[in-house]
């Protein structure tokens, strides 16, 4: 059994995706771009600022089933460019202080939007 999970505090999804999808004890959320859910706009201003905009949202879909980034056991980062890591890595830190989860991080051609960062997380209940 799964079950879809949204909210409208997170960007709604562009494609044929959900937000995120909650099975077996976990809750599987799709790439977060950087856009601001108000607006449906790509929040620029560098991959920091990218990298604050994709946490918020994940915060936002983790908050409607009453999870927060505690909860998060593994992260997925997608950087345009490896470039950013160390820009990326510090507001990382800001949210997960202590015990993060697992991460991995990779470069990619290209992420949809032309965004800087994607971030990709599992979380459990």
């Amino acid at each position: 059994m799964k079950t879809i999970v949204a909210t409208d505090q997170a960007p709604q999804a562009i494609g044929p995706y959900s937000q995120a999808v909650k099975a077996n004890g976990f809750l599987f959320l799709s790439g977060q771009i950087p856009l601001d859910p108000v607006t449906g706009q790509l929040v620029y201003g560098g991959v920091a600022m990218q990298t604050r905009q994709s946490l918020v949202n994940i915060k936002a879909v983790l908050a409607k089933e009453g999870l927060t980034l505690e909860n998060v056991v593994k992260t997925t980062v997608f950087l345009h460019d490896m470039n950013d890591f160390a820009a990326m890595n510090t507001v990382y830190a800001e949210f997960f202080p202590a015990e993060p989860p697992a991460r991995s991080t990779v470069q990619v051609a290209r992420l949809p939007k032309d965004a800087a960062v994607e971030i990709e997380v599992v979380a459990v209940y």
